[in-house]
């Protein structure tokens, strides 16, 4: 029946939750849908013939990216999106910064430029990690943060810390299971919530480690930055648990083939979904235009929420950003 484990230091923001389900020690997302990302399927996947590879190759979209010399000075509230899933976040006093990645990936190359000198990173609190595949827990891009910025705390999913000990000793790191609230400063609330998605980095450690979302709270708005997720009913579960939300960070990108990634990546109309589910007031996409990691053009995904915008197709504001543009959380 597998056992459930979660952090017996932290506490829920769920009543009555076991923690998570592990079967033979390994990560599942029960009660929810587990994908089944085996070898052989991507192996015949990457064979194959990929039915939009003439309208791929025509695709002439690129991210306007915005570039800065420098982070705006103060303790305003905003967020800037520098690409891929990893958002630089001002809250409350508090810089916090999400799946941090900073240049290419092995074999991938990265198509959009990071928007501003890394070493102006400075003065983050806290580094969120939602899991850890290689274009969300980017090791390079970790050490140079924790570089920059020795005092900063990772906050990730259970059984994380063993990867991060790797590379650096002495930074804190929390691990939480679902639904369960960080230690942090009073000035803000950071709380571990669910994702659909799967764990591996090498051959032998498939699902060994925890992966989800975060909400981001504490003051007057809830912003909800969902990592990697196929398209689930833990959204609703979301929902009941924590309410409406105000800014809605989610994927948009790497939905194709759908029997590939439909049960671990969301496709636009699949995030849109789920941002109705959560009663979000501000749709942001991310996850789109920086690596090419499916079978999609680049520029698919915003072009379609653009199309569902204009038939009034989405129920809240659709916040098209621009790596480097600076979004304030008003």
């Amino acid at each position: 029946m597998g056992k459930y484990i979660y952090n017996s230091s932290l506490p829920f923001v769920k009543n009555n939750y076991n923690g998570n389900r592990t079967v033979k020690d390994r990560f599942t997302n029960y009660p929810f849908v587990d994908p089944d990302p085996s070898f052989k399927k991507v192996l015949q996947w990457k064979l194959g013939n990929n039915p939009q590879k003439a309208q791929k190759k025509s695709d002439s979209f690129k991210l306007d990216v915005e570039f800065m010399p420098s982070l705006p000075s103060g303790s305003d509230n905003y967020m800037i999106w520098l690409g891929h899933a990893s958002f630089l976040i001002s809250y409350e006093g508090v810089k916090i910064i999400t799946d941090p990645i900073f240049g290419s990936l092995p074999l991938i190359k990265r198509q959009a430029a990071f928007p501003l000198p890394v070493e102006e990173l400075k003065g983050i609190d806290y580094i969120l990690i939602s899991h850890t595949h290689r274009d969300h827990f980017d090791k390079k891009s970790l050490k140079k943060l924790l570089e920059l910025n020795p005092k900063a705390e990772i906050l990730g999913p259970l059984r994380m810390e063993g990867l991060v000990r790797e590379f650096n000793e002495d930074v804190k790191v929390q691990e939480a299971g679902w639904y369960q609230k960080y230690d942090t400063r009073k000035e803000i609330k950071l709380s571990f919530l669910p994702a659909v998605h799967w764990h591996r980095r090498n051959l032998f450690d498939f699902n060994k480690i925890l992966w989800g979302s975060f909400l981001i709270s504490g003051g007057a708005k809830k912003i909800y930055f969902a990592g990697d997720s196929g398209y689930d009913r833990h959204f609703q579960e979301i929902h009941d648990a924590v309410g409406e939300i105000d800014y809605c960070l989610m994927p948009v990108g790497a939905y194709k083939p759908m029997e590939i990634m439909k049960a671990s990546h969301m496709s636009p109309e699949e995030a849109v979904k789920a941002f109705h589910i959560l009663q979000g007031k501000s749709f942001i996409p991310m996850h789109y235009g920086t690596f090419d990691l499916s079978d999609e053009p680049l520029g698919e995904p915003v072009e379609r929420l653009r199309q569902l915008d204009e038939k009034k197709g989405i129920k809240g504001k659709l916040h098209i950003v621009k790596p480097g543009e600076v979004f304030p959380l008003q």
